[in-house]
């Protein structure tokens, strides 16, 4: 563990929403933690072996990032045992991408498409998955490959593609077992094939036999050792209306093939900077897209994190149709949530004048409407800003030694993320224990 991580770790209005009811519980942040028992059950016997419990979690940069996700995985696998990186994007899918555990590489010759940003292609591009991906090649030749850090080995290689009339071949690769898969079918949709290998190994890949190809998603498992996956399935830049672009079919094969045990969303931040929120649209959205979900992954529980604190120095986005966004300025500096009984949390003295930042307008309608929705359609939710402190957070975070934000006031840096994961896992923890489910 870095000296960072180990330091980190010690730290440890124009439309109202409707108004939530007073949820059944709340355990430090993490509310309506009930609905979460059927995840909370399969924890519980992710240390006796058998298939990993898998976190499949969708978002934005916060998720895509892999900061928050990042620790949060580390703790769950340092607990659990490690079940395997779990499912990602296929190969690299933009400049920057990174991921901890293990590292993608492929050739040239990929076009990339995506739910938004530069690899949205308007609905004509290659179908997406869950991924928020897909990689497409007609070159003979092409490769793409996984090595795992040694905590990430694994024995099962699962690839997702598209079949269809004049499909090419790849040929699949997990350790020194090969796999040649023709993709070429009378009817076109989305396959899933798994490989497996002779005991663990760091290393996958594939390689394009005869084009044209497109991949949608891949995974590495431990595949009868129990322990945990937890997959970060981001987008840079994306609002949670994106997810709408993700094909349904794709999304069902992918669903069906990778079996997640529990569904996490994280959106919110770039809807409250979009200078043409709506908070009737969002309302409306948000609620559309949720019951998609629950359709397409029909029993698997699903946890809302709550937007997080974020601030701005943009007037308009301070003071808006969506509102007006007090300023921080005397307000008590805020205190995280206690994490333990009984544990007092003192106030500190009141900021001094003179910030410019302070949270958009749209951030509170954002988290208002987001709880009243997991409430509704019964969602666990976990308020993500409060446990950081609650509102005017960001602009104190980005002060700190170190600094737990970073300059702009809406992303993390890896101590900050660090935090906010062991507090997600802390408030897990104590659902886990009042639910019983570690006596089962």
């Amino acid at each position: 563990m870095s000296a960072i991580l180990a330091l980190a770790l010690m730290q440890a209005a124009t439309f109202a929403a409707p108004p939530a009811a007073t949820p059944t519980a709340c355990i430090g942040g993490l509310c309506d933690a009930a609905r979460l028992r059927p995840f909370f059950d399969r924890l519980a016997a992710a240390r006796r072996g058998g298939r990993p419990v898998r976190i499949l979690q969708i978002g934005d940069s916060h998720t895509a990032g892999d900061q928050v996700t990042g620790t949060w995985r580390t703790l769950l696998q340092a607990r659990y045992g490690s079940g395997g990186r779990g499912v990602m994007p296929p190969g690299r899918p933009y400049n920057g991408y990174l991921t901890r555990g293990i590292t993608a590489r492929q050739s040239d010759g990929w076009t990339i498409g995506g739910i938004f940003g530069a690899a949205w292609r308007g609905g004509t591009g290659a179908p997406v998955g869950l991924s928020g991906y897909s990689l497409s090649t007609g070159t003979a030749g092409a490769t793409m490959a996984l090595r795992a850090d040694p905590v990430q080995l694994f024995d099962r290689f699962t690839v997702c593609a598209m079949r269809g009339p004049g499909a090419g071949t790849i040929a699949m690769t997990v350790g020194s077992v090969s796999v040649t898969w023709p993709l070429a079918d009378d009817r076109t949709g989305p396959d899933c094939r798994s490989l497996d290998s002779v005991g663990v190994t760091a290393d996958a890949g594939i390689s394009v036999i005869a084009g044209p190809v497109t991949l949608t998603s891949w995974s590495t498992e431990r595949r009868a050792a129990g322990g945990v996956t937890l997959s970060n399935l981001g987008t840079v830049g994306a609002q949670f209306m994106h997810v709408d672009r993700v094909d349904d079919a794709v999304a069902t094969r992918e669903i069906a093939e990778y079996a997640p045990d529990l569904i996490v969303v994280a959106f919110g931040t770039n809807e409250a900077f979009w200078p043409a929120f709506s908070a009737a649209t969002y309302d409306a959205t948000l609620r559309a897209g949720l019951r998609r979900i629950r359709r397409l992954a029909p029993g698997v529980p699903i946890l809302m994190l709550g937007a997080p604190d974020s601030a701005t120095r943009t007037v308009e986005l301070q003071s808006n149709r969506s509102g007006v966004s007090p300023s921080c300025a005397g307000d008590p500096s805020p205190r995280p949530l206690a994490t333990r009984p009984g544990e007092v949390v003192q106030p500190l003295p009141p900021r001094p004048a003179g910030s410019l930042w302070r949270p958009t307008a749209a951030l509170s309608v954002v988290q208002s409407i987001q709880r009243a929705r997991a409430q509704e359609l019964g969602l666990a939710y976990w308020d993500w800003s409060a446990r950081m402190g609650g509102r005017c957070t960001a602009d104190d975070w980005s002060k700190r030694t170190p600094p737990l934000m970073r300059g702009d006031h809406v992303h993390f840096t890896t101590p900050g993320a660090a935090i906010i994961a062991t507090r997600l896992q802390q408030d897990i923890d104590a659902a886990i224990a009042a639910s019983g489910s570690e006596r089962r």
